[in-house]
C-alpha cells in the first residue's frame, strides 16, 4: 500500500495523509530544485494509473489502521511522486474521497490547469495549491524545466480563469507557491512581475519557500536571508497574505508499523532526515540495520544538504 503515506507533518496542512495516485516521477516539469531527483517520464499526455476504488479502498484501511491508535488527521492530500493532475481519474477520486469526511488538498505545479477538465478536477478539493515560480517565459523555463508541449501563457491564462471559479465558494481555500531559487527567480523585476500576477487571485495566502531537501541539481543555491527579505517586501505590497515556507517540519511521521514499508512509502514523496528516520524506528521498535538494508538494495539513497543527512527513495529506472 505504498500509494498512501502518512500521515506526514505539513507546514500549511497539520497532519496530512498522503495520497499518490501515480506512479514515480511522471512529471510535466523537470524544477531545478525538486526533492525527489529529476523526472523520468516528462509527459503532458494524461492517463489512468491506479483505479480510485484501488486508492478510496487503502485509504479507508489506513483511516482504520490509525484510529485503532488514536491517531488523527487534518487532511487527505493527493500530492504524489510527480504531477497529481496527470491522472484523468483525479476528479473522481476526489470525489470518492469525500465519503470520509476528511478535507482534501491537492498540491499541484498548474501546469495542465490550461486544460478544463483539470480545473474541473480541482474544483471538487478545498484546498489547492498553485505552483507560480516564474511569469517570464525564459525564467520558467530555466527554473521549472517543462516539457516541450507546454505553452506558459496558457498556463497563466488557466490559473487566472481556476482562480476565479474557486474562490466563489467561501468554503475553498487558495494557495500559491513560488520557490525562490537564488540568481533565477530572485531578481527584483521577476519578483515584482509574480506578485502583479498572484494579487489578483487572492489567494488566501501566497507561500515563499526555498529548498530544505536535497535538490535535483546539486548547483542549486536557496535564495538567501536579503532575496528573502526582498520578495516578501514585494509581494507584501500586492498580496494580503503572505508568509515563508522555510522551516523543518518536524519528526511527527505516523508509523504502520511495518518500519521498512513506512520508509519507502513516506521517502517516495517526502525526502525523510536521519532523525525523523530513528524517531520511526524507535517507535517500532527497530534499529538502524533496516534502513542500512535498503541502502544496500539501493531502494534508498543517502543525500547531504545543508548539514543534515536525508534518506530518498531511488527512482533508478531498473527499479
Amino acid at each position: 500500500m505504498l500509494e498512501i503515506f502518512g500521515p506526514v507533518p505539513s507546514r500549511r496542512l497539520g497532519q496530512s495523509l498522503g495520497i499518490n495516485n501515480i506512479p514515480p516521477k511522471h512529471c510535466t516539469y523537470s524544477c531545478v530544485y525538486c526533492q525527489l531527483g529529476k523526472a523520468l517520464y516528462m509527459t503532458t499526455r494524461r492517463q489512468s494509473f491506479f483505479s480510485p476504488e484501488y486508492l478510496v479502498a487503502s485509504v479507508r484501511q489506513r483511516l482504520s489502521e490509525l484510529e485503532a491508535g488514536n491517531e488523527t488527521i487534518d487532511y487527505l492530500t493527493v500530492v504524489p511522486d510527480g504531477e497529481p493532475t496527470l491522472d484523468n481519474n483525479l476528479r473522481e477520486l476526489v470525489h470518492r474521497l469525500k465519503e470520509f469526511a476528511i478535507p482534501v488538498a491537492i498540491i499541484t505545479n498548474a501546469s495542465l490547469i490550461w486544460n478544463a477538465e483539470v480545473r474541473e478536477s480541482l474544483l471538487e478539493a478545498d484546498w489547492v495549491s498553485l505552483k507560480v515560480d516564474a511569469i517570464s517565459d525564459l525564467v520558467w523555463r530555466k527554473i521549472d524545466r517543462p516539457h516541450k508541449s507546454l505553452d506558459h501563457h496558457e498556463i497563466l491564462a488557466g490559473i487566472n480563469q481556476f482562480a476565479n471559479r474557486f474562490r466563489r465558494n467561501s468554503q475553498h481555500k487558495l494557495m500559491t507557491e513560488t520557490m525562490l531559487v537564488e540568481g533565477i527567480n530572485t531578481g527584483i523585476a521577476e519578483l515584482r512581475r509574480l506578485a502583479e500576477f498572484i494579487g489578483p487571485l487572492q489567494p488566501d495566502c501566497a507561500y515563499l519557500s526555498i529548498p530544505t531537501r536535497p535538490p535535483a541539481e546539486a548547483d542549486v543555491v536557496a535564495a538567501d536571508k536579503t532575496s528573502l527579505t526582498q520578495a516578501y517586501d514585494i509581494y507584501t505590497s500586492k498580496i494580503p497574505c503572505v508568509e515563508y515556507l522555510i522551516g523543518y517540519e518536524g519528526n511527527s511521521f505516523s508509523n504502520t508499523g511495518n518500519s521498512r514499508n513506512d520508509i519507502l512509502s513516506i521517502t517516495a514523496v517526502h525526502p525523510m532526515r536521519e532523525d525523523a528516520i530513528q524517531t520511526l524506528l524507535e517507535r517500532n521498535g527497530n534499529d538502524h540495520s533496516i534502513v542500512e538494508q535498503l541502502v544496500r538494495e539501493q531502494l534508498v539513497e543517502v543525500s547531504c544538504y545543508n548539514g543534515n543527512t536525508y534518506y530518498v527513495r531511488n527512482y533508478s529506472r531498473k527499479h
